[in-house]
């Protein structure tokens, strides 16, 4: 045994084996170690997945909690503004039938103060009527307006925009507003433009028309002048005054309701709206407002609109001047005047009998039909209110007289609807409109043009 140990190449072996045992074990003790990490870096992970698997649930529910609460809220806000657009759109309709029904009376108010004023003798009562007519222009200048923002509001006036010619609009705004300035001292200059653009009749005239009068409004002294020049691809109508200027912080503040500045001492000041209904109908027509203004200067106001093809402006009749219309006699004239407001129509006949007119007053057609007979033969002109009682119409009433005439009588509709729809009925039906309420030159203007 001991010469075993002693063999060189037994030694020699014994130690490769341990050398390799050594080897095999280092090996399989790694193999366990490793083992052994992954079997607890396992349970590790296995513990992570479960704290996560928590704070995942846990997000989850606060998460779900969170979106039900928006839920609630957008529930709520969706009330809320079904109930905000129920009430503006109510408070809408309630205004335009208010101020609707309010043009009523104060067309008879005018009405009646026109007969008054032509029974007048003394200077003193006739100042005293001037007095009350300005007063009454007033309070109709506002409904108007208040008309004209409700009607907005409510998405009722929309916007027809075609081409349209500046000339024309720009001459009646100069036989508008030159007695009004010249009133109050002021030169008006309007230069004419053959240039068209692309906009609402309706709307544009109410724009240039309240900037004219504001900028008349508020300037004591020098004038306004009005003109349009092009401007790259647009065209600006421009409105300048020599008025007390607008300081820069209240710039943007004038074109809110009920905003209004210091009027000049011959002129009462507005009640704030017109500079808005020029802001949200410019809006709503896609023309841009700028205001540039140096307090103690003066005022420049320019609205960009897009240009049109003056060939392409239609040939529309435009309405009637009834100031180079003659007054013709109106004595003895046979009247039929359908009108459903009491007041009204008796304001009226007192007008008419005051101008010389025989006058027969009904509230309807078939009422009207009746009357026909009393007058001993065909009117010469019919008077008819545009909305009667029980959904009437005084377009239908006019159509039914004639027809029961067998005669295209004369007539006109008077009405204190503004809307371009009304507008638009009387004239496929060939009638002229007056709006109330009515100015008596105006009327008496009209009928003799058409009695002639």
């Amino acid at each position: 045994m001991t010469e075993l140990w002693q063999d060189p190449d037994t030694v020699e072996q014994l130690q490769r084996e341990t050398v390799k045992l050594r080897k095999i074990n280092a090996a399989l003790m790694s193999r366990v170690e490793r083992s052994m990490d992954q079997q607890l870096n396992a349970f590790s992970l296995f513990e992570t997945a479960i704290a996560l698997d928590r704070q995942v649930r846990d997000r989850t529910h606060q998460l779900r909690e969170a979106l039900h609460s928006i839920e609630r809220a957008n529930e709520g806000l969706y009330r809320a503004k079904q109930q905000a657009e129920a009430a503006s759109s109510l408070k809408s309709s309630v205004l335009i039938s208010v101020t609707h029904d309010l043009l009523q009376p104060l067309n008879a108010a005018r009405l009646t103060l026109s007969a008054l004023a032509e029974m007048m003798e003394t200077q003193e009562s006739g100042l005293l009527v001037d007095q009350v007519d300005r007063s009454l222009v007033t309070l109709e200048d506002l409904l108007r307006s208040l008309l004209e923002i409700a009607k907005l509001d409510a998405g009722a006036l929309r916007p027809d925009v075609r081409p349209l010619a500046l000339a024309p609009l720009f001459e009646q705004l100069r036989n508008e507003f030159a007695p009004i300035a010249a009133r109050q001292g002021l030169s008006l200059r309007i230069r004419n433009s053959p240039l068209a653009v692309a906009s609402d009749a309706m709307m544009l005239r109410r724009i240039l028309q309240n900037l004219l009068a504001n900028a008349i409004r508020y300037t004591r002294s020098g004038g306004v002048v009005m003109g349009c020049r092009r401007r790259n691809d647009r065209i600006c109508v421009q409105v300048s005054d020599t008025g007390p200027g607008i300081a820069q912080a209240q710039q943007e503040a004038i074109f809110r309701e009920f905003q209004r500045g210091e009027a000049s001492a011959t002129d009462q000041a507005g009640f704030g709206l017109g500079l808005s209904i020029v802001r949200r109908f410019a809006t709503v027509l896609g023309h841009e407002v700028q205001l540039s203004s140096q307090v103690g200067k003066g005022s420049t106001f320019v609205l960009e609109l897009e240009p049109a093809d003056p060939a392409e402006v239609s040939d529309e009749v435009h309405e009637t001047k009834l100031s180079e219309c003659r007054y013709g006699g109106l004595e003895g004239a046979k009247i039929l005047l359908v009108e459903n407001d009491p007041s009204g129509s008796e304001a009226m006949a007192a007008l008419l009998e005051g101008w010389g007119c025989d006058v027969a007053t009904t509230p309807s057609a078939a009422d009207a039909l009746l009357r026909l007979s009393e007058l001993g033969g065909a009117p010469d002109a019919v008077i008819a209110d545009l909305h009667l009682d029980h959904g009437e119409s005084g377009l239908s009433a006019i159509a039914d007289i004639r027809q029961h005439l067998k005669l295209d009588v004369p007539a006109m509709i008077i009405t204190a609807d503004y809307s371009e729809k009304a507008a638009k009925q009387a004239s496929l039906s060939g009638l002229e409109v007056l709006k109330k309420p009515v100015k008596p030159a105006e009327m008496r203007a009209l009928l003799s043009f058409l009695l002639t």
